[in-house]
């Protein structure tokens, strides 16, 4: 028998004791479909498209609460809007200076941990993630990574 992405959700949402509203199921499903590091605007707006009835705040408080619950990721980048992800195992992320895309990087084991001595006396460091920045496939152009890797 085939689980079905509604029962795979309110799977998640009994494991984490949280209660499968119809706007946070919304937010979540949308999330999982549309990887594409979204922010709460654009979340708003396409759960409205297909709920007329979500308001904005509720919108809002499903990412607050989804992410408390450890369903979803938020991802702050350079001081703008705060950006939901689905994706909350451990991973990276590269950023597209071009067109503002953000796609996940998923070598988390790839790279060194930083030496402990790099950061301040006393310091504990529970997590980190790197932010790589360039120009995405579709904006760097094949003539341009041909000349750079050439």
């Amino acid at each position: 028998m085939r689980v079905s992405q509604r029962q795979k959700l309110a799977a998640a949402f009994r494991t984490r004791a949280l209660r499968c509203t119809p706007p946070r199921y919304a937010v979540l499903d949308y999330l999982l479909r549309n990887p594409v590091h979204a922010t709460a605007e654009e979340v708003f707006r396409a759960v409205n498209e297909t709920d007329p009835r979500a308001s904005r705040a509720t919108v809002y408080n499903s990412l607050h609460a989804l992410t408390r619950a450890g369903l979803v990721r938020e991802v702050l980048l350079d001081g703008k809007a705060a950006r939901f992800d689905a994706n909350v195992h451990r991973h990276h992320h590269f950023v597209c200076e071009r067109c503002g895309a953000v796609k996940d990087v998923a070598a988390w084991t790839a790279l060194p941990r930083p030496p402990l001595a790099a950061f301040p006396a006393g310091s504990v460091v529970e997590t980190y993630e790197v932010v790589f920045r360039g120009r995405c496939a579709g904006c760097s152009g094949a003539t341009d990574l041909e000349e750079r890797n050439g």
